[in-house]
């Protein structure tokens, strides 16, 4: 059993800064990719980026402005995000898929204000 704790959530305005956390505990062995997703009131959840080993990807709409990274000690992922839009306010949720499993975390509700 795997569980994913986020942090680093808040209130910040149009522009600014903010970096997520996640911390995994349990056995992470056999984990293939963790990975940051959001999902604003009223919308379907989505994908804002990933990692897999030492490979990224990102949704459009976060590129250049977003970076996602793993902690020395590979049970941490980051988001570290920048230049904050209004229309990335939304609970932003860590994932990590394992080959027979896939966990979620709680969430960390970030608000950009305009």
């Amino acid at each position: 059993q795997v569980q994913l704790v986020e942090s680093g959530g808040g209130l910040v305005q149009a522009g600014g800064s903010l970096r997520l956390s996640c911390a995994a505990s349990g056995n992470m062995f056999n984990i293939r990719i963790m990975g940051w997703y959001r999902q604003a009131p009223g919308k379907q959840r989505e994908l804002v980026a990933t990692i897999i080993g030492g490979v990224t990807n990102y949704a459009d709409s976060v590129k250049g402005r977003f970076t996602i990274s793993r902690g020395s000690a590979e049970n941490t992922v980051y988001l570290q995000m920048s230049s904050l839009k209004p229309e990335d306010t939304a609970v932003y949720y860590c994932r990590a898929i394992f080959v027979t499993a896939d966990y979620w975390g709680q969430g960390t509700q970030v608000t950009v204000s305009s």
